[in-house]
């Protein structure tokens, strides 16, 4: 019996998971990562009906996707759910000009999704091979990718253009937006909770190595990140929204190489880069260092400045959602960017912010405030159960 849909969401450093049996609603039957594959990788399973919690260590030493995907597999396996496997679904950074809906992974869509590793090089090329493990794997299922670019391409032409020669635009040298599997998820939230208006004039802050997207109805209008993962708000370790001529004083006069500006403002940047102690939110507000309240005031002025840009695009603001690591766990910076926003007539209740309910604004806020936990692979899962019935 091939009843159940596997997602499958692949980071530089974690492999996520989760199964869902096909009914006429989505149910999820289990949930899981494994988690800090570059470092000390762990397994870890949400208890559910079928299985108890697991979080067990996978060894001392960095491992790569394959190893990853081999860990989850054995799971599956254990617990009889790898035989009732008919559609593999995969979350895809990149889907470019063309793949704008839930689609068949074939040669030629392969073929299509490999060119674009150049405009997500970190993701991309993980994404793609964790569907030729897949394929190996389960070669009777369907491999379908979903895309995060796909959910921005309903913004408007000025929203996706760059100040550049006409052909470069229509060479594919536009924004894209990335995220967008998150934010439809927080769009169907919201039209759970308001019905069709979906929060009217909404800002969603996906925040982590993450941007901000502004949603008129549940539908993109504008967001913070554009041709490449890189642009946007300070990350973990990414330098997000920076002159290029800096770029080009890197390569000009600094005379470094193409690569090692790309490890530069990839892996050396935002967070840790500015803090020079860690890029993650938690360490820093842990940290009494100087460079570390920093990097902090840093990520909330940007966060604050964008939010404010995005408001002009949506001619105001009637809800503001927090999701993913750092928004959903660190209130602190929930807090300081809601003050940031003030002028907009965000008010948060620090009672309710501190304790992480969803609706945290205060009574006489103008905006709503809210608290969505992520979840891409639901989003995907939701698109195979719609792909299915085509």
């Amino acid at each position: 019996m091939t009843d159940a849909i596997l997602v499958l969401n692949g980071g530089s450093s974690s492999l996520k998971f989760a199964v869902f049996q096909q009914q006429d609603e989505l149910h999820l039957l289990v949930r899981g990562s494994v988690s800090s594959i570059g470092h000390h990788p762990r397994l870890h399973v949400a208890p559910s009906e079928l299985s108890r919690e697991i979080d067990r260590s996978l060894g001392d030493e960095p491992i790569g996707i394959a190893k990853a995907f081999e860990a989850i597999v054995s799971y599956l396996e254990d617990h009889a759910l790898l035989r009732r496997i008919g559609t593999v679904g995969h979350r895809i950074v990149h889907g470019g000009q063309e793949l704008t809906q839930a689609t068949l992974l074939d040669e030629r869509t392969l073929d299509a999704l490999h060119r674009l590793e150049p405009l997500a090089p970190i993701h991309q090329a993980i994404n793609l091979e964790i569907v030729q493990l897949a394929g190996r794997l389960l070669p009777e299922a369907k491999q379908v990718g979903c895309f995060d670019t796909a959910f921005h391409t309903a913004r408007p032409e000025l929203a996706r253009l760059y100040g550049l020669p006409r052909e470069m635009s229509e060479q594919g040298i536009v924004s894209y937006g990335f995220h967008g599997l998150s934010y439809r998820h927080i769009a169907a939230k919201l039209r759970e909770r308001y019905g069709d208006a979906a929060g009217g004039r909404t800002i969603a802050a996906h925040l982590g190595s993450g941007s901000l997207c502004a949603m008129k109805a549940g539908v993109s209008l504008a967001t913070t990140m554009g041709f490449s993962t890189l642009d946007g708000l300070v990350m973990s370790t990414r330098c997000g929204a920076i002159d290029p001529g800096v770029i080009l004083h890197l390569l000009q006069e600094r005379k470094l190489s193409a690569d090692r500006v790309t490890e530069l403002l990839y892996e050396q940047s935002g967070l840790l880069g500015v803090s020079g102690i860690s890029g993650d939110m938690q360490a820093l507000l842990g940290s009494k260092d100087p460079a570390a309240a920093r990097a902090v005031a840093l990520f909330v002025y940007r966060a604050g400045r964008e939010i404010g840009s995005l408001a002009a695009a949506l001619g105001g603001l009637d809800t503001l959602v927090f999701t993913a690591g750092i928004g959903e766990n660190a209130w602190q910076i929930r807090q300081e960017i809601c003050e940031a926003a003030a002028w907009l007539g965000v008010v948060v209740d620090h009672g309710l912010n501190r304790s992480g309910e969803a609706l945290v604004s205060a009574r006489e806020s103008s905006v709503d405030v809210l608290v969505i936990p992520a979840d891409e692979e639901r989003a995907v899962a939701t698109q195979l159960l719609d792909f299915d019935t085509v």
